[in-house]
């Protein structure tokens, strides 16, 4: 395999994938492509029908990635909906709905769904963290302004070091790259 197709309408999602993949010798390619999302109240669900339609429309080996910010105090809202809630509310939006919330737990969770014309696999990346009381800088993207990783106390927006680290994404990623390896040496 040359090259890995990164499905995604993502700019910033494709350049952080691509320095994480690279460091294990992946290669990745982006191709720019809407694929419709399926609803569904996890991000596994979402990325593996993601992942079959952009492999029906380009034929090639790739991936997708889905992710979303689960917020325990709203019963795991935004989930899956992460995206939507991010273009509609913005990180102040969210706080207003956490303002007087004591309990601010929350979890990224990263889903990268690979496909090629034989196989399909689910990698999984998990980061626990809590909401910010207020929204820092805007370094990062997304919600990484207001989420605090577990056992820090700076959010992924101020310690870009952290997210590159432990983010869900990145998890998930490096769990692809470790079983495109050993899937080469099988």
């Amino acid at each position: 395999m040359k090259k890995l197709l990164f499905v995604t309408s993502n700019g910033r999602k494709f350049s952080e994938a691509e320095s994480i993949l690279k460091e294990y010798g992946v290669i990745i390619e982006h191709r720019v492509a809407r694929i419709g999302e399926v609803r569904a109240e996890d991000c596994e669900t979402v990325a593996r029908h993601a992942a079959e339609e952009a492999f029906s429309r380009f034929g090639k080996p790739l991936f997708v990635e889905d992710s979303g910010l689960f917020i325990t105090s709203l019963g795991g809202f935004p989930g899956p909906y992460s995206a939507w809630v991010k273009s509609k509310l913005g990180n102040a939006g969210v706080l207003r709905l956490m303002k007087g919330v004591r309990d601010r737990r929350a979890v990224f969770v990263g889903a990268v769904a690979f496909r090629d014309g034989k196989r399909a696999k689910l990698f999984v990346g998990k980061c626990p963290g809590r909401i910010a009381e207020k929204e820092t800088d805007q370094g990062g993207f997304g919600f990484d302004p207001i989420f605090i990783p577990e056992g820090h106390s700076k959010t992924f927006a101020q310690a870009p070091e952290l997210k590159e680290t432990l983010s869900h994404r990145a998890l998930a990623l490096r769990k692809l790259a470790f079983w495109l390896a050993k899937s080469k040496r099988d």
